[in-house]
């Protein structure tokens, strides 16, 4: 039997009369969802977040896991909007280099300042919860000076959006009139913090996601604010106790099928295929950072075998060998503030690695050289 997942309702926008799209409160309803259908996907996916969880204490610190996991997901979220930046510009920009695309970047800094302050906010016992409020605050963070910085930054949208398309008429999806959207998010909310406890947690964040998407309460940046609702529910439910999975790989790699089982769920009512795609997606992505985390906690532990079997390696070389998977483009000048020491000894540091060959010198100059923990961002970029 379908289900109506809402209802249209005749809304006139830049002259033109368009069917808007109001979804129905979750949890789905006329029927109620078919447990059956995902129960089987549902613990395959729980375990392969478990056996993340479990993972992530090969490393000896699970910042460089979290730094790492952290920018990917910032860098791909901000992709499948059309950015071109990458990692290593990100790295560059971090060690202070020049890098030519700053715009696309500082969508990238912007989505990691927007993140940043959502978790802080969780991890606050004073802080806000998942809410309206918080979302906009990320919101304006996120289109802070950059594109889209004129389409009401940390503010719900007044006027009516659409998706795809060149005008209202011809688009491919138009979500509820503006006056509508702040009741469909105290909905929304209140379904968060009260989540049927019938339904896995997983199955509840894959609900609050696309009825996120389906509402776009703003004018700019729905797709990322919606994605980083994902991180921020994952943490919450208990599910990863880090930010250790990036799903945003999995959506861009299947970006067209994802827009199609949100479509799904607007025309058909098949919530049951959106939540199936949503566990593989998570599952896969849980199953890569996994191989991911092996394969640094692998590398990092040889070459660091390396150094102490180098019998010039002193206590600089140490401790700057154990700041790169946290600093993985640097110059001598940032070595050398980053230590605490003199230009020398920075110098000696980084030559000893360089002679080792866990790190490479990128410019070919005699000055102003920057080097680059090259195998290490290998791994990450693959």
């Amino acid at each position: 039997m379908k289900r109506s997942a809402g209802t249209y309702i005749t809304a006139t926008t830049l002259g033109e009369a368009v069917q808007a799209f109001v979804p129905h409160a979750l949890p789905p309803a006329d029927p109620t969802l078919a447990v059956d259908a995902f129960e089987t996907q549902n613990r395959a996916t729980e375990l392969a977040l478990a056996r993340l969880s479990g993972v992530s204490g090969l490393v000896p610190s699970v910042d460089w896991v979290l730094y790492s996991a952290i920018r990917k997901e910032a860098l791909l979220t901000s992709q499948i909007e059309g950015t071109q930046a990458t990692l290593t510009d990100l790295f560059d920009e971090e060690a202070g280099l020049d890098v030519s695309n700053t715009d696309d970047l500082e969508e990238v800094t912007n989505y990691l300042r927007a993140y940043r302050l959502v978790r802080d906010n969780l991890r606050d016992p004073n802080g806000l919860p998942i809410s309206v409020r918080l979302m906009c605050d990320a919101h304006r963070l996120l289109l802070d000076g950059v594109r889209g910085s004129g389409k009401q930054p940390g503010e719900l949208r007044r006027s009516q959006n659409w998706i795809g398309g060149t005008r209202p008429g011809n688009a491919v999806f138009v979500p509820p009139p503006a006056d509508q959207v702040p009741q469909l998010l105290g909905d929304l909310e209140k379904f968060i913090h009260s989540a049927s406890p019938a339904l896995a947690p997983l199955v509840n964040i894959a609900l609050v996601h696309a009825q996120f998407e389906t509402i776009h309460p703003f004018l700019d940046g729905n797709g990322r604010i919606g994605r980083l609702l994902i991180a921020a529910l994952l943490e919450q439910c208990g599910l990863l106790p880090e930010p250790l999975m990036y799903l945003s790989g999995y959506l861009k790699q299947h970006q067209m099928e994802y827009y199609r089982q949100l479509s799904g769920i607007r025309t058909e009512g098949d919530w049951e295929s959106w939540i199936i795609f949503f566990l593989e997606g998570v599952a896969a992505a849980a199953t890569e950072a996994e191989r991911s985390i092996v394969a640094i906690a692998t590398m990092v532990a040889a070459d660091r075998r390396r150094i102490l079997d180098s019998p010039k390696s002193g206590p600089a070389t140490y401790r700057l060998f154990e700041l790169l998977p946290m600093m993985p483009r640097f110059t001598v000048e940032r070595v050398r503030q980053k230590l605490n020491t003199s230009f020398p000894t920075a110098n000696a540091a980084i030559k000893l690695l360089s002679e080792l060959g866990i790190v490479a010198e990128m410019t070919g100059h005699k000055k102003n050289r920057n080097f680059s923990y090259q195998a290490y961002i290998a791994l990450l970029t693959k």
